[in-house]
């Protein structure tokens, strides 16, 4: 979710889910559609609302990415352990 500031309440952030975005329009304030009909007017500026989107989006590739390293890790080390173990004798 991306942090924002409505132009009636610049003191209160209103987070909003950037996937419900539908446009961003400047007409000269900052309006905000949404895919269910609902407008909100910020005082963001519309690039400014893309950089926060940009960086929302790349923060969960950037999760993404670090939890699939950690997943592999932890295989590797399992991958290790188990090559480790000494075969059973055959009877």
């Amino acid at each position: 979710m991306i942090a924002l500031h409505r132009l009636t309440h610049p003191d209160h952030v209103v987070f909003l889910n950037s996937d419900l975005i539908q446009t961003i329009e400047a007409t000269p304030d900052t309006v905000i559609s949404l895919t269910n009909a609902s407008k909100l007017v910020v005082i963001e500026k519309p690039y400014e609302v893309l950089g926060l989107i940009r960086e929302w989006r790349a923060s969960i590739v950037a999760n993404a990415l670090e939890s699939r390293d950690a997943q592999a890790e932890a295989l590797a080390d399992v991958v290790h352990l188990a090559g480790s173990r000494p075969e059973p004798a055959d009877e």
